[in-house]
C-alpha cells in the first residue's frame, strides 16, 4: 500500500475517517452567489452609480442636444459600455470562481489521486478540503479558491482562476465609460457656459450643475480605482502571479507561462473579440435546465 503524507495548512495531524463528511453534491446545478451583506451593498451601490451615470449622460446631457448626430453616436457608446460593464460584472459575480468541493478531504477521495510513496498534499482545517496547488481559502467565501488573486467586495465575489477574465473587462469597461462621461461633461460646461445655461437642458440650472459635478466626481473615483485595478490585473496575468502570492511573497513552486500564455490562458485561445465580449460562454440553457432540475435557484455560500 502507497504511503503519502497529508498536511494541515495551520497545523500538522491525520486525517480521521469520516472527518470532512462525503464532500459537496454536484456544483454545477448550483448557482454561484456569495450572501454576504457587504458585499450585496457594495455590489448594489456600484449597479445604482453606473445607472445614475447612464441617467445623467442620457437625459440631462444628450437628449436636450440640438445636435441629433452627436446624442445618437455617444448615447450608443456610452450606454453599449454601460452594458458591457454591467454584464462583467454579473459575470464576475455570478461565475464561480475556482471554489475547490467542500469535504473531499476523505480516505476515499485520496486513494482515488493515486498518491506517490513520501508525496505530500496539504488539507484545510477550515473547509476540510484538499488543497490544489495555488489554492488559497477565502474567508468570506468561506471555501478554498484556485488561483485567488483577492476577494473584491463591489463584485461580491472572489476573484479567482475562473473569473479573472471578467473582472478585467469589468475594470476596462468602467474605465471607459468613466472616460467618456468626464469628456462629456467637460464638453457640456462649455456649452453651457456658452449659452449662459440656456436651452441647453430640460432641467433647471442648479440642478443640472449638481447633477454634473457629482457625475464627474464619481467618474474621477471610478476611473482611478478601475484604472490601477486593470494595471494591477494585467501586471499579475503577465508574470502569473496573483496578488496574494505577491502580498505573501510566495516563490513560486509551479512552472511560470510567459506573457503571452498567461493572458491565453485567461482569456482563452488565440486573441479575437471573444476577449473582450462578456457574453462569450455564457450558457443560459444550462442554468434554466438545473433551476427546473431542483425547483429554483441554489445559492452557493
Amino acid at each position: 500500500m502507497q504511503s503519502h503524507r497529508l498536511r494541515d495548512m495551520d497545523q500538522q495531524r491525520p486525517l480521521l475517517d469520516g472527518e470532512c463528511g462525503t464532500g459537496t453534491p454536484p456544483e454545477g446545478s448550483q448557482v454561484w452567489f456569495i450572501q454576504d451583506g457587504c458585499g450585496m451593498i457594495c455590489a448594489f451601490i456600484t449597479w445604482f452609480l453606473v445607472l445614475y451615470a447612464d441617467f445623467v449622460v442620457t437625459f440631462v446631457m444628450l437628449l436636450p442636444s440640438k445636435s441629433v448626430g452627436y446624442a445618437i453616436i455617444n448615447g450608443v457608446v456610452f450606454n453599449g459600455l454601460a452594458v458591457l460593464a454591467l454584464t462583467s460584472h454579473l459575470r464576475t459575480m455570478l461565475t464561480d470562481p475556482g471554489a475547490v468541493p467542500k469535504g473531499n478531504a476523505t480516505k476515499e477521495y485520496m486513494d482515488s489521486l493515486h498518491l506517490k510513496p513520501g508525496e505530500v498534499i496539504y488539507k484545510c482545517p477550515k473547509c476540510c478540503s484538499i488543497k490544489p496547488e495555488r489554492a488559497h481559502h477565502c474567508s468570506i467565501c468561506k471555501r478554498c479558491i484556485r488561483k485567488m488573486d483577492h476577494h473584491c467586495p463591489w463584485v461580491n465575489n472572489c476573484v479567482g482562476e475562473n473569473n479573472q477574465r471578467f473582472f478585467v473587462l469589468f475594470t476596462m469597461y468602467i474605465a471607459m465609460i468613466s472616460t467618456h462621461a468626464l469628456a462629456l461633461s467637460g464638453f457640456q460646461f462649455f456649452t453651457c457656459v456658452k449659452v449662459q445655461w440656456s436651452e441647453c437642458s430640460d432641467f433647471s440650472p442648479p440642478v443640472t450643475v449638481m447633477l454634473m459635478i457629482f457625475l464627474c466626481l464619481e467618474a474621477l473615483l471610478f476611473l482611478t480605482f478601475t484604472a490601477v485595478m486593470f494595471g494591477t490585473q494585467i501586471h499579475s496575468i503577465c508574470n502569473d502571479e496573483t496578488e496574494i502570492e505577491r502580498l505573501k511573497n510566495e516563490k513560486p513552486t509551479w512552472e511560470r507561462h510567459t506573457r503571452w500564455e498567461g493572458m491565453k490562458s485567461v482569456f482563452g485561445g488565440q486573441p479575437s473579440l471573444l476577449w473582450i465580449n462578456p457574453f462569450a460562454g455564457l450558457r443560459v440553457r444550462r442554468l434554466l435546465a438545473a433551476r427546473g432540475r431542483k425547483g429554483g435557484a441554489e445559492f452557493s455560500v
